[in-house]
């Protein structure tokens, strides 16, 4: 009996001891897992948020209030802007434009303007066109359906003691009684109520030919004192503005 009390009594001593054991030195570890003075580990979730940060969010967290509202500086940067833009262009800046000087009568009234703007012009350019070109008024009958008609018209005139009248015998044309060719409209009109006084219908038309005529389009060096006048002396030729080339 006393050796069975014997037996549990050391099975619960080494229990008790061995529970103990287990239960403290855990402990010790926990406490003991740095040497002294080395900081502890710590999570990123556990340290303080940086002095930025901190700063970031006052800002953030600032009411609004009328006078943060109401900085000046965009306005104060906007103004220097503003100013320049309307600050008048300066005297001495240079101007180009394009022009056109014209119509020339020949090629050779075209190059000697040619060189006599070259100092002046920065670009230059010749060109040649087509025109129309008046070359009097003409008073004449309608023509007749052939050659003898006609000669019967002219008979007719002389008996009216009507002169300076002939008929046109060959081209565009023909059978027609020319009353007289004119450079001035207002000659031709007197002309052509004299016939139609007489009892003839006289018709008075303008004659026409396509003839060519010479430009020189070009770019002044500084088109604000560019003047072309003093160089090209022919009062024919005139000038307006063309697009750039």
């Amino acid at each position: 009996m006393f050796l069975r009390l014997l037996f549990v009594l050391l099975i619960a001593l080494n229990i008790a001891v061995g529970a103990w054991l287990l239960l403290g030195q855990n402990d010790t570890h926990a406490r003991l897992a740095t040497d002294p003075g080395v900081p502890k580990l710590r999570l990123l979730s556990e340290l303080p948020p940086p002095a930025t940060t901190v700063a970031h969010a006052a800002s953030v967290a600032t009411p609004f209030t009328p006078s943060s509202a109401a900085a000046p500086a965009p306005a104060v940067t906007a103004a220097p802007a503003a100013s320049a833009s309307i600050l008048p262009p300066s005297p001495n800046a240079l101007s180009y434009a394009c022009m056109a000087l014209g119509p020339f009568a020949t090629q050779e009234d075209l190059r000697i303007a040619r060189n006599a703007l070259g100092s002046e012009v920065q670009r230059m350019r010749a060109r040649q066109e087509q025109t129309t070109e008046s070359k009097g008024w003409w008073v004449h009958l309608p023509p007749s359906p052939n050659h003898a008609a006609a000669l019967a018209q002219a008979r007719e005139l002389g008996a009216r003691n009507i002169q300076d009248y002939f008929v046109v015998g060959s081209g565009d044309n023909q059978n027609t009684v020319s009353l007289g060719l004119f450079k001035d409209p207002a000659n031709a009109r007197k002309r052509r109520d004299e016939i139609t006084a007489a009892g003839f219908p006289a018709q008075m038309s303008e004659r026409t030919e396509t003839v060519p005529e010479y430009w020189l389009d070009l770019i002044p060096v500084d088109s604000n004192h560019f003047d072309w006048r003093s160089r090209v002396h022919d009062p024919a030729i005139g000038s307006h503005s063309t697009g750039c080339f």
